[in-house]
C-alpha cells in the first residue's frame, strides 16, 4: 500500500482585500462563490501553489540549493524567469531525479507546442488525400502536479463590506475608488502521494512550505493578509480518500472540528492517523479527539515536525527513497 498525506489548513483571522488585481468599475473586488447557500469569498488553488513555489525560491536564494526552482519570480521585471523552458531533464529515457527542479517535480508543468511544419495550403484537402500527406501534430510536454490543493474558502459568509478611498493625482484632480474587504479566516486542503515524486523526500519540503506561507494572492504594500496556518490537521494513511477537506467550522469567532469528530467516531478515519496542531487544539472537538487517541499539539510547527517524523518511519517511503537513489 502507498502512503498518502492529506491535510486541512485554516489561516488566522484578518482583513482580506484586493487579492487578484481585478476591478468592476472603480471597485477592487474579491472572488466569491456560493458555499452552503451563502456567499463566501475565496482564493484560488493556483495562488496557493504559486506561493509555495515562491517560498522555495526565497529559501534557495538564502542558500538551500535543494529547493532550486525552475520557474523564478523576478521582482524587478515582475515576470517569471525559466531555467529550463523545455523541461529537458524530464525527456530523457531515464529521468535523473537529482537533476530535476523541486517545483517541476511537486507542482508539475505543461508545454504545448504547435506543429513544426504545415501542409501546403495550395494543395487543399483533396491534394493532401491524393499525396497521402498527413497534417503534422503538435507536441505536449507535461507532468501532472503531485501536490493537489483545493480552493480556499472563507470560514464565514461575506457581508459585502466596502471601503471608499481617494487618491490625489495631478493638480486639481482626485481619483475615487472602493475596495471590497472581508474580515475572515480561510480554510483549504491538500493531498500528496510521496511515491509519485521523483524525489520522495521532497514531501518534507512541501510540509515546510505549507506551514510557512506568508503572503498569498497578490498582496502588495496597500494590503497584507497573513496566510500562514493558525491550525492544521494532517493525516498519514493508506486510504486513498482525504475525508477531512474543509473540516473546520467557525462559530462565534472560534474554530472547531465537529465533522472530523463525527468521522473519527464513525470509524471512517482512524484516530492514530491524525495529527492536529495550532489554536484549534483548545477546542471541544480537539479535546474529544485527543481522548480517542488523536495526537493534538499546541503548535502548527510542532504538528508539522510530528507528521514528518511519522512519514520517515513509513517502511514503503524508506524503501522507495533507497530505490530511487540507487544508480
Amino acid at each position: 500500500m502507498s502512503t498518502h498525506l492529506f491535510g486541512a489548513i485554516v489561516t488566522g483571522y484578518g482583513t482580506a482585500a484586493n487579492n487578484r488585481g481585478e476591478n468592476e468599475g472603480n471597485v477592487t473586488t474579491l472572488q466569491k462563490i456560493l458555499w452552503r447557500d451563502e456567499v463566501h469569498t475565496t482564493v484560488s488553488a493556483e495562488a496557493i501553489r504559486w506561493a509555495v513555489r515562491y517560498f522555495w525560491q526565497r529559501r534557495a536564494e538564502l542558500g538551500d540549493k535543494r529547493l532550486k526552482t525552475n520557474r523564478r519570480w523576478d521582482e524587478v521585471r515582475e515576470d517569471n524567469v525559466m531555467s529550463d523552458a523545455t523541461w529537458a531533464a524530464w525527456k530523457a529515457d531515464r529521468v535523473d531525479a537529482a537533476a530535476t527542479f523541486i517545483d517541476d517535480d511537486v507542482l508539475g508543468f505543461m508545454l504545448a507546442e504547435g506543429a513544426k511544419e504545415e501542409v501546403d495550403a495550395a494543395a487543399g484537402e483533396e491534394g493532401k488525400k491524393k499525396k497521402g500527406a498527413k497534417q503534422p501534430k503538435g507536441t505536449i510536454s507535461k507532468r501532472r502536479g503531485v501536490l493537489e490543493v483545493t480552493r480556499a474558502v472563507s470560514t464565514i459568509p461575506f457581508a459585502g463590506d466596502i471601503t471608499f478611498n481617494a487618491k490625489s493625482g495631478t493638480k486639481g484632480s482626485t481619483s475615487l475608488y472602493a475596495t471590497e474587504v472581508h474580515a475572515t479566516r480561510y480554510q483549504y486542503g491538500f493531498a500528496l502521494t510521496p511515491a509519485r515524486l521523483a524525489v520522495p523526500s521532497r514531501v518534507y519540503d512541501v510540509i515546510d512550505a505549507l506551514v510557512g506561507l506568508g503572503e498569498v494572492a497578490g498582496n502588495h504594500s496597500r494590503f497584507l493578509y497573513d496566510f500562514s496556518p493558525e491550525s492544521v490537521v494532517f493525516r498519514v494513511t493508506d486510504d486513498m480518500a482525504p475525508r477531512l477537506l474543509y473540516c473546520f467550522e467557525e462559530r462565534g469567532g472560534a474554530v472547531d472540528l465537529p465533522e472530523l469528530v463525527r468521522r473519527v467516531e464513525a470509524g471512517d478515519i482512524k484516530a492514530d492517523e491524525l495529527v492536529i496542531g495550532g489554536a484549534v487544539s483548545k477546542s471541544d472537538g480537539a479535546k474529544a479527539l485527543a481522548k480517542v487517541g488523536v495526537t493534538v499539539l499546541g503548535g502548527v510547527r510542532a504538528a508539522a515536525t510530528e507528521v514528518q517524523k511519522r512519514l520517515r518511519a513509513r517502511p514503503d517511503l524508506a524503501a522507495l527513497s533507497e530505490a530511487k537513489a540507487s544508480p
